[in-house]
């Protein structure tokens, strides 16, 4: 146990020393390949607005929250419910490590969000998106990006 702690903090700290912030284009194409367009009703503006409020497009973001938990990647997804952190109690419903869902190709943080709006609730999920993105036009986010 004391090895696996380690061995996440010396990530987390090496993926902290790497943040990537990326191009709000790019995150599109992404999430499109992905097939998050339209998931659970939502087009690809909810979730670049939902990308955006939550972590800037910063991949890499780790924020620590009051109850011991943290938040991890681009949407900022909790490691008490949803992912292993080895730091604090983890439910990992999402069955993956944290430090996953920092990885630029998006591939863990698609999969658990999917996971995490099977739940019910949609996007309301995220407080972020409730404050700033829900009940607003969102189609701007799309400006320029072409996804071919």
């Amino acid at each position: 146990m004391t090895t696996a702690l380690l061995i996440s903090l010396v990530s987390c700290l090496l993926a902290i020393n790497q943040a990537i912030i990326m191009h709000r284009c790019d995150v599109a194409k992404l999430l499109y390949k992905e097939d998050l367009h339209g998931f659970e009703g939502y087009p690809l503006s909810a979730w670049l607005c939902l990308a955006f409020v939550e972590s800037k497009f910063n991949t890499s973001k780790i924020k620590e929250n009051a109850d011991g938990s943290f938040d991890y990647g681009i949407f900022q997804i909790n490691s008490h419910y949803w992912c292993n952190d080895y730091l604090s109690h983890s439910e990992n419903l999402c069955h993956t490590d944290c430090i996953e869902l920092l990885n630029p190709d998006l591939l863990s943080t698609v999969n658990c969000v999917k996971k995490i709006m099977s739940g019910g609730g949609g996007l309301n999920n995220w407080i972020e998106w409730k404050l700033h993105c829900s009940g607003r036009p969102l189609s701007y986010w799309m400006t320029g990006c072409r996804l071919a």
